[in-house]
């Protein structure tokens, strides 16, 4: 059974009989559901993920004092504490994961700044960027049960999706960067006989190409652990997770130096064509710097697209 399927069979069976039975004053004003930290929370769970942070639970969303007083909130803590600690073969743990516990009762507001520093949806473009893309993922990833409310599903929604003029920045600097750190400086390596800064420089290429595969597909890249298993479910410009994991795996020496190089190549190459579809780079474009640029170019905002393009990276 996968982490989500557990937690909301947890909910429906305890959970909604706990709101209803003890706080039915309370119920139109709460959410519960399961996203945040954890590979449960993305769907990517297995066997391997149950040795740790996994079990039955699940997190009851509260909107700030000005609705749900203090002692609410404390009643509901307690409650929740003297839920089922077993649940269909899992245990509840008794210690709470490095980083705070993932399941429990919490205020609404701050589940937000835990996650992204502020308790709120970012309301400039500053604060779209000062927020790291997989914490957003966080925060939105996962699923709401129940949200009677309507709170904690408006917020999910409209973090679901950065502006557009935040990702073209985004995306028009992380290209900038791919192109810089291969084939350029990563032959430049090879040629100076320093194999490690050469894999140095295809680490970069593969990391910014990546980020800018999910900004294409207006999607947050989750912690890097997480990235490859993600970007598989990407549509545009189909698969590239396997070349670049071959990139970042392979050696510096050798036949091994003219693969990856024509790799790299066809990377940034499919990448572009994928940015001509999206119609975000002309049809004669077929380099990664003046495609950065182009994109740049599409930006509205004009202050931020005068600012230096890796303004936003």
């Amino acid at each position: 059974m996968k982490g989500l399927e557990l937690s909301e069979a947890y909910y429906n069976e305890y959970g909604r009989r706990m709101i209803e039975n003890d706080f039915p004053h309370l119920a139109g004003f709460l959410a519960a559901g399961l996203c945040g930290s954890g590979s449960e929370c993305f769907g990517y769970d297995d066997g391997v993920s149950r040795d740790h942070d996994f079990e039955p639970g699940f997190i009851l969303f509260v909107p700030d004092e000005d609705v749900v007083c203090r002692r609410d909130f404390f009643e509901l803590e307690r409650a929740y504490s003297r839920l089922p600690s077993e649940f269909m073969g899992f245990e509840r743990q008794k210690v709470a994961p490095a980083g705070g516990a993932r399941r429990g009762v919490v205020r609404i507001s701050d589940f937000l700044t835990a996650k992204t520093g502020l308790p709120r949806v970012p309301e400039s473009f500053f604060e779209w960027f000062s927020v790291p893309e997989f914490s957003l993922a966080e925060t939105v990833n996962g699923k709401i049960f129940e949200d009677r409310y309507g709170l904690v599903t408006s917020v999910r929604e409209k973090l679901s999706d950065m502006p557009r003029d935040v990702r073209l920045k985004k995306l028009a600097g992380k290209l900038w960067l791919a192109g810089q750190a291969a084939p350029y400086n990563y032959e430049r390596c090879i040629r100076h006989g320093e194999t490690g800064a050469a894999q140095l420089a295809m680490y970069e290429f593969v990391d910014n190409v990546s980020s800018v595969v999910f900004l294409m597909n207006r999607k947050y890249r989750p912690f890097y652990k997480w990235s490859f298993r993600a970007m598989r479910e990407l549509e545009v410009p189909g698969d590239l997770s396997h070349v670049l994991e071959s990139l970042i795996s392979s050696g510096n020496t050798g036949g091994d130096v003219a693969g990856k190089l024509a790799a790299c190549r066809g990377v940034l190459e499919r990448v572009i064509d994928g940015l001509k579809e999206l119609s975000l780079v002309s049809g004669g474009c077929d380099d990664p710097g003046r495609a950065a640029f182009e994109v740049n170019g599409k930006i509205e905002d004009a202050a931020l697209r005068n600012e230096n393009i890796l303004f936003g990276v």
